[in-house]
């Protein structure tokens, strides 16, 4: 099968392919990611990912609440959420307790220990966010911050 036999003629192109990878939004927002995991990974206490940091700020937050609403409330899957909840419970930062409404619920609590910390996490979690969006400048990071929400 021919180019032409496509509906293209690629011998009639006087340019090349206008498709740049680096000019792409899933490569541009990957590499950003990227950025900003590596300045997360640099300042998070205790070798927390961002999704622990999110799970502990966001009990903090809410108080006790059950495994999937804070699945939802952390925009986290079934399996994920279940994985960073177990973890943050083998660190001892978090406690599971039934429900005593239904036992079939489980009900998720910050330690002693990780309500310690959650001063810490939020001074952190402003640092971080402040250098990766310190190429920015400040006007430009208020119009990115309300791009990137407008997107989800």
């Amino acid at each position: 099968m021919s180019d032409t036999s496509l509906g293209t003629d690629m011998s009639d192109q006087t340019h090349p392919d206008d498709y740049i990878l680096e000019e792409q939004v899933g490569y541009i927002l990957r590499v950003a990611s990227q950025r900003h995991a590596s300045i997360f990974q640099a300042q998070s206490p205790d070798g927390l990912t961002p999704r622990q940091f999110s799970v502990l700020v966001r009990v903090a937050q809410v108080g006790s609440c059950s495994q999937n609403h804070l699945g939802r409330l952390t925009a986290m899957d079934v399996a994920t959420i279940k994985g960073v909840v177990d973890r943050l419970k083998r660190k001892d930062l978090l406690a599971l307790e039934s429900d005593p409404q239904d036992k079939r619920r489980t009900i998720i609590r910050l330690t002693a220990a990780a309500q310690a910390m959650i001063a810490q996490l939020h001074d952190i979690g402003h640092r971080i966010s402040e250098e990766t969006l310190r190429p920015l400048s400040p006007s430009e990071q208020v119009t990115f911050v309300r791009l990137l929400r407008k997107m989800t």
